[in-house]
């Protein structure tokens, strides 16, 4: 899954952030390394990690063994929680006293 590049988006919103002279330095190494904006490459380079971070929260791999494992806890029957019945049938705190 790759975002559109910044060239094809339209930019109308604006991100403020402040770093220590070395690591603009490095930044602009690096964005003149790639031969990019420092814009684009600090642009780029956040969106890329924020698609792996996403991924990282949406997409897990499970061997075979594992998967059945998974697979027996969803299908297992639920378990009483008679904690959380209580607390689900209480009245709620903006309940009508009428009813």
């Amino acid at each position: 899954m790759r975002t559109q590049t910044t060239s094809t988006e339209r930019r109308t919103e604006k991100l403020d952030v402040r770093v220590s002279r070395s690591a603009k330095a490095k930044l602009q190494a690096a964005a003149s390394a790639s031969h990019r904006s420092m814009s684009d490459f600090v642009m780029e380079s956040a969106l890329s990690r924020a698609e792996e971070t996403l991924a990282e929260r949406r997409i897990f791999a499970l061997d075979a063994e594992k998967w059945a494992m998974f697979q027996d806890a969803l299908d297992a029957p639920t378990r009483p929680l008679p904690r959380l019945k209580a607390l689900l049938e209480e009245p709620g705190f903006f309940a009508d006293s009428d009813r």
